[in-house]
């Protein structure tokens, strides 16, 4: 099953959420902060995907974090930091179960679940 892994009141997570549905994509979502997300799932997406991928410097949650606390960009501190802000994640991660897909865009969703 697809999984949609995000933040409810995420914009983002709204509008794909709303794109799934209307195109009659079963799904499920999990909601990083009241469902969790372990560090062996973190492990795997950094492996798959990179910490650079996933990792929100546009969002206020990184803005917000001391310089200090910013580097260094490197697997290891990357995982730490998504597991203590979970804010931070790029969203939404879309789980195929054969790959993941992280940000929203209609086309690619579109491209995604063709019939």
């Amino acid at each position: 099953m697809t999984v949609l892994y995000g933040i409810a009141n995420c914009d983002t997570i709204r509008k794909a959420k709303r794109w799934l549905e209307s195109h009659g994509v079963d799904y499920r979502f999990h909601d990083f902060r009241k469902d969790g997300l372990s560090r062996e799932t973190l492990e795997r997406w950094v492996d798959e995907l990179g910490a650079e991928t996933l990792l929100n410097k546009r969002g206020l949650t990184w803005r917000k974090l001391p310089d200090e606390r910013k580097q260094p960009l490197d697997r290891d501190h990357v995982i730490e930091l998504l597991l203590e802000m979970p804010a931070m994640i790029k969203r939404p991660v879309l789980d195929l179960g054969e790959q993941r897909i992280v940000g929203f865009s209609p086309d690619r969703y579109q491209t995604l679940f063709q019939s």
